[in-house]
Order: C-alpha cells, then sequence, then structure tokens
C-alpha cells in the first residue's frame, strides 16, 4: 500500500531530465523545483506516468503540490528529491487529498471521512468512468469545504481512483 506525503510551494524551475542513455526517453522527464514559504526546496521528477490534477499545464511562478510515495527509497542528497505521482495546481476553491481510504471511506490518517453522492463523479485517470465502488483504494479526492468533526466530513466535487 502506498503511504503518500506531500509538498507545496512556489514553482522555480522546469527543466528536461536524463534518466540514463535511452534516446526515445530524452525529453520524457522533467525536474519541477518547488520552493516552500518557510524556504524549503524539493525536486520533484517528473514522468510521463506523472497524474496533474485536471491535466492542468504548470509553469514557473505556479503553486502547486506534489505527492509522492513515502516508501520509495530515496537517495540521500538536497535538495531532496522525489518521484512525484500527482501534482496538484493550487485553487483556493478546492481542496484536494491522495491517500488510501478504508471500507468507510476515511483515509489512512483519519482525518477526512467521504460521503459520496450520486452527483460524484469517481474516475480513473484518464478521465473515464470507474465503476466499482471506491472503498479500499488510493484516491485523489477534490473537496470543498468539510466539517469541523474528527475526522471531517465532506461530500466530495470529484474523485480520481489511482489504479
Amino acid at each position: 500500500m502506498k503511504k503518500y506525503g506531500s509538498f507545496s510551494g512556489t514553482v522555480t524551475s522546469i527543466q528536461d531530465y536524463s534518466v540514463g542513455s535511452d534516446e526515445e526517453l530524452k525529453g520524457c522527464f522533467k525536474l519541477m523545483s518547488l520552493l516552500s514559504e518557510d524556504g524549503s526546496i524539493v525536486n520533484f521528477v517528473i514522468s510521463p506516468t506523472t497524474y496533474f490534477l485536471d491535466h492542468v499545464m504548470v509553469s514557473v511562478g505556479d503553486r502547486v503540490t506534489g505527492f509522492y510515495d513515502v516508501n520509495v527509497p530515496v537517495i540521500l542528497i538536497y535538495p531532496p528529491q522525489y518521484q512525484a505521482l500527482v501534482i496538484v495546481k493550487d485553487n483556493a476553491y478546492q481542496n484536494v487529498k491522495v491517500d488510501y481510504f478504508n471500507s468507510q471511506l476515511v483515509s489512512s490518517d483519519g482525518q477526512l471521512q467521504l460521503n459520496i453522492s450520486s452527483f460524484t463523479p469517481i474516475l480513473l485517470q484518464n478521465d473515464q468512468p470507474f465503476t466499482l465502488d471506491p472503498a479500499n483504494r488510493n484516491l485523489l479526492v477534490e473537496y470543498g469545504s468539510a466539517t469541523f468533526s474528527i475526522p471531517a466530513q465532506t461530500t466530495p466535487f470529484k474523485i480520481i481512483v489511482l489504479c
């Protein structure tokens, strides 16, 4: 099971990233550097499989959040470098959580519970409908307001199943 970590910041650079000598892969990977408000820097390796919420274009100066698997070994360098699984361009009108949701649709950290309505789109990463129960899966959840209870409860705008 993946355990997701995240880092939010302003994009300071996006450049090509070499993953070897394979000519077919040249230009397919990018290195995106983020600077947080507290001055921390993180580099994200963006691969062809990195999912960008709503398939947005990200540019230098944009505020984004990158999600990565904390269980994947990383090289010990500064700034830290993670393989980005999901990139979300920040938006004042939405909240996003990427996590494993159990059979009760509660996130693994116990902070968010989903109340899915019949109008909540549940999609695959390629925007095709997901027709099974989203419980017991890794989900990207886009939502607005939530209750102040523990766990907070929300009715998501959209759910992306991370297969």
